[in-house]
């Protein structure tokens, strides 16, 4: 089994897949993990989830702040994930794990009400098919099945079009829209939390691009996916905040 792009020639996939495998912190679909992650991690801490992690960078930083809080990296690309597990063993971070799944698959490998925190940072904004957006209702549906409870899910996006959805979204489930900021870099101070910064992160920045934060209590209803809104109908958007 190859990974693919990222990885250099087959030999060399073959040989990160092997170390990828090997590794203590990693986890994939051949793994049961559900209702095990307190057990996995070896202490009862909050858990936290990033989806469609990329490289762990973000993971990575949280994990450095909050040593107390356990995170776990989730993508479906093995490449970047075995970076992240790389770096993780490298600069002795206990409190993340990393885990290559479908997100849709989530609740097969999470118990419910086992997740405390979710983040999506810098997704593909997915232009042409809102149901694939991560934020979308079809995706807060699978949060809620792992998460706890009025749990808090943040979204970190250079995007504008991921950003409106999301508060398109929370909308439509009438969550509460706890921070909304259209420009996280004209925070001062600026949160330890929001100046961890992504490859792909710094790109956008380079190209003067703006960072948009969204954090949202997600509530337990799930979301009608029949229901559309659209920000040219005049659709009222939870009011920008500046607190974070």
């Amino acid at each position: 089994m190859f990974f693919c792009d990222e990885m250099g020639s087959p030999k060399n996939k073959l040989a990160k897949f092997a170390e990828f495998d090997s590794f203590e912190n990693t986890f994939d679909y051949s793994h049961e993990t559900k209702g095990k992650w307190s057990e996995i991690f070896g202490n009862s801490n909050p858990i936290v989830v990033e989806f469609a992690c990329g490289k762990g960078e973000y993971s990575l930083g949280l994990a450095k702040l909050n040593p107390n809080i356990n995170y776990i990296g989730v993508d479906i690309k093995g490449n970047r994930l075995w970076r992240g597990a790389k770096n993780a063993i490298e600069n002795g971070l206990n409190n993340v794990r990393f885990l290559r799944i479908q997100i849709d698959n989530a609740a097969q490998y999470f118990n419910s009400n086992e997740v405390d925190e979710a983040w999506i940072t810098f997704p593909d904004p997915q232009p042409q098919k809102r149901y694939k957006r991560l934020c979308s209702g079809k995706f807060l549906n699978i949060y809620r099945e792992i998460m706890k409870p009025n749990s808090r899910l943040n979204i970190k996006t250079d995007s504008d079009l991921f950003y409106e959805t999301a508060l398109e979204q929370a909308v439509l489930d009438k969550l509460t829209v706890e921070a909304n900021i259209n420009d996280v870099y004209r925070l001062n101070p600026l949160p330890e939390f929001l100046n961890i910064q992504t490859f792909y992160e710094n790109i956008w920045l380079k190209e003067g691009k703006k960072i948009k934060y969204v954090r949202m209590i997600l509530g337990t209803e799930k979301s009608d996916e029949t229901k559309r809104i659209s920000l040219e109908e005049g659709t009222p958007l939870p009011p920008l905040t500046e607190t974070a």
